[in-house]
């Protein structure tokens, strides 16, 4: 039987930039010890398996010794910025926050301002999100004061938004589209030409996103195309230049560009929380892929151990169900609300839903989101459930 190991810590403080190591001893998991430095982030998991060239499956060897998401520098005396050489002050301040708590625990005798060495943290360093100004990510408006705002993100015919109420004062949202970049997601035929799932799903998104802003709500693009706004024509062009927020470019592989999102997501999460926002939510949007005769009504995801993500989930089904009643009597609707342990739902800490418009093969599926105003439609019906939940 595999037994875990415990990281006793015999700490060597190496020269400027260099990465924190520690001496693993019987116990504990690679998990465990991030933890014990504060260090619970994806982007300081992945850093730790890519320091010490491992899988995530691997145990860690006892006796041996392993880098940590840490690096070493030398205080210049003055101050963060200037020792490491960046200009954000709410950055410098989160690692001299974090120098607090580390120096508080027996990981660290002394601290940067008294003789110590300054730890900086990889997350707070490469994986700190800049609000780089030309990019707008966030809509965060003093609702009486401003009654327009513009974000070049909506495209030209819809950037400039008027706010028309404070009812999503406060809270933030998170809103995903599936895919992008270097994958477009299910492919389909429609009229003789291809189209892609990351198009369509993006296109409900900044819809919903717009109306969310309407109410005053904080929103996050996480998936983003800078030349393709809202488009009010049936068959979108696929592309492959999406990043994800602000502006990383898309791995390749699956799992490494659900990490990425994830780790945008909860960089934004954790901020938000420190100044006090108490509501946070995520939505993720994709097109499903069946067989050309598998017709599909929207169905809805959330994680199995989140409640509130349920309360969600149901929330957006039972509003959707009830416009089909109002405006397709008779015609039934056959949506499901299920549990899904998905990567997005089970990683990204804000509270989640996952949503499937439909089967992109099916040509009366198609008819969901091809037609302009059918993408309208939803936006809005999924705002509408948004607003409704306490």
């Amino acid at each position: 039987m595999r037994l875990l190991l415990i990281l006793l810590f015999s700490v060597q403080l190496v020269s400027a930039q260099k990465w924190l190591t520690v001496s693993a001893k019987a116990g504990d998991n690679r998990i465990l010890l991030l933890k014990k430095y504060n260090l619970s982030d994806q982007c300081s998991k992945d850093k730790f398996l890519v320091l010490n060239s491992m899988t995530e499956h691997q145990y860690l060897i006892k006796g041996k010794s392993y880098k940590l998401p840490i690096q070493v520098y030398k205080y210049n005396g003055k101050s963060i910025r200037g020792t490491i050489g960046i200009t954000n002050y709410d950055q410098a301040k989160s690692i001299q926050k974090w120098n607090e708590k580390i120096v508080k625990t027996s990981l660290k005798s002394k601290g940067y301002a008294r003789g110590g060495a300054l730890w900086i943290p990889y997350f707070l360093k490469s994986c700190y999100e800049k609000q780089e100004k030309e990019i707008k990510p966030v809509v965060n408006h003093p609702i009486v004061e401003k009654k327009m705002v513009s974000y070049d993100i909506f495209g030209k015919k819809y950037k400039d938004i008027k706010i028309t109420s404070a009812k999503l004062k406060g809270r933030v949202y998170y809103l995903v589209s599936g895919h992008g970049g270097p994958d477009p997601g299910a492919v389909g035929k429609c009229q003789g030409q291809s189209i892609c799932e990351d198009e369509y799903a993006y296109d409900v998104v900044l819809r919903l996103g717009r109306r969310l802003i309407e109410k005053g709500a904080t929103v996050y693009i996480i998936t983003r195309d800078k030349n393709d706004g809202i488009r009010d024509i049936s068959l979108l062009k696929c592309d492959k230049d999406e990043v994800t927020y602000p502006n990383k470019k898309m791995p390749l592989n699956q799992v490494k560009r659900l990490n990425q999102r994830v780790s945008s997501i909860n960089t934004l999460y954790r901020k938000h929380k420190k100044e006090g926002v108490t509501y946070q939510r995520m939505v993720v949007v994709h097109v499903d892929s069946r067989s050309e005769g598998s017709r599909v009504d929207m169905f809805f995801y959330y994680y199995s151990k989140s409640k509130k993500g349920k309360n969600l989930a149901k929330t957006m089904y039972s509003t959707v169900k009830s416009k089909y009643s109002e405006y397709q009597k008779g015609r039934g609707y056959k949506g499901t609300v299920k549990p899904r342990n998905l990567h997005m739902l089970r990683e990204a800490l804000p509270t989640g839903v996952y949503i499937e418009l439909g089967n992109i093969q099916n040509p009366k599926d198609q008819k969901r989101f091809t037609v302009v105003d059918n993408r309208v439609a939803m936006a809005k019906w999924f705002a509408e459930a948004l607003i409704k939940l306490p």
